[in-house]
């Protein structure tokens, strides 16, 4: 005999995002994206069978926060900042 689930709450998965999808809510392009992920501002949670990097909802968040000091800094130093902090967006255990 199977059991009931011990709670009435369904598990739903966090929404993950390609790249176009970042093009559309927000004003970066795809190649801002794509060097804002090589250089470490941002970081994909996860990647799809066929090579497209994923990104989850904290990757707004950051992108945010970038917006807000490129006002007065350098990605350099927008690196160096967010670098103390921790990373957005990768969970290892994805």
């Amino acid at each position: 005999m199977e059991q009931e689930p011990q709670s009435n709450m369904l598990h739903v998965p966090a929404k993950l995002y390609r790249i176009g999808e970042l093009v559309d809510y927000t004003p970066f392009s795809r190649q801002t994206i794509h060097n804002y992920t090589i250089m470490g501002l941002i970081r994909e949670a996860k990647w799809t069978e066929g090579g497209h990097r994923l990104y989850d909802e904290s990757v707004f968040e950051r992108l945010s926060e970038i917006m807000r000091l490129r006002k007065t800094k350098t990605l350099s130093e927008i690196r160096a900042i967010l670098s103390k902090k921790k990373p957005v967006g990768h969970d290892p255990g994805i």
